[in-house]
């Protein structure tokens, strides 16, 4: 879902290299089997920003989603479903997971940055960004409220600042957006299950008939 618009002209030239917005595409249906499946193996093939995977190597299932970080309908499934994936699925050895940065405007590149930048703490700054959505992509001023998020995981304004100007992470998170067109990704969020495309945020039940018969057989 693009959030064209909430960039302020001040708040842009403080994003430096990120202000260049990634072009924006509209999100799909709220759930919808797509066609466009693709094979695992070039699916895993190495990106421009190293995959951060959840779960076991060699589990069952391999789910890779593709979201925006002001996109409303990943936060709702960030909120909704992924508590029952983690639980029920990836902490017990039945899917291995990873989330790749789509974003559909210069602050969902700014998010994505921010958290890249903050290394190992990224998947946690990413759920905190979800969750706090409506309180820093939606605010008056959305940099600020994302610059004390980023506080909360120990970085500081100068550190912040020096994040949304390198160059170099901008341009491997719009590697890692590129890549997931060539895939056929044109909406958020956008799974593949084992290399079966998913489009749309999904509820638990939605997931587990997506999961289930992979595990059994």
């Amino acid at each position: 879902m693009s959030a064209t618009g909430i960039v302020t002209r001040r708040e842009a030239i403080v994003i430096g290299s990120a202000a260049a917005a990634v072009a924006a595409l509209s999100t799909g249906p709220a759930f919808a089997q797509a066609a466009g499946d693709v094979p695992l193996a070039q699916l895993l093939a190495p990106q421009a920003l190293p995959d951060l995977w959840q779960g076991k190597e060699d589990a069952p299932v391999t789910i890779i989603e593709y979201a925006s970080m002001t996109c409303p309908h990943c936060a709702h499934f960030h909120a909704e479903t992924y508590p029952a994936l983690k639980s029920k699925y990836i902490d017990t050895g039945k899917v291995r997971f990873v989330l790749r940065e789509f974003p559909f405007d210069p602050l969902a590149v700014a998010g994505f940055m921010v958290a890249r930048c903050l290394g190992d703490k990224r998947d946690a700054m990413v759920e905190l960004l979800f969750a706090q959505q409506k309180n820093w992509a939606y605010s008056d001023k959305p940099l600020q409220g994302l610059a004390s998020l980023t506080k909360q995981a120990g970085m500081s304004q100068q550190s912040f600042e020096a994040c949304l100007q390198d160059k170099t992470m901008y341009d491997n998170v719009n590697a890692v957006t590129e890549a997931g067109k060539k895939f056929g990704v044109d909406a958020t969020p956008t799974f593949f299950i084992n290399g079966k495309k998913v489009s749309g945020d999904m509820s638990p039940d939605e997931l587990a008939k997506n999961i289930d018969p992979l595990i059994k057989s």
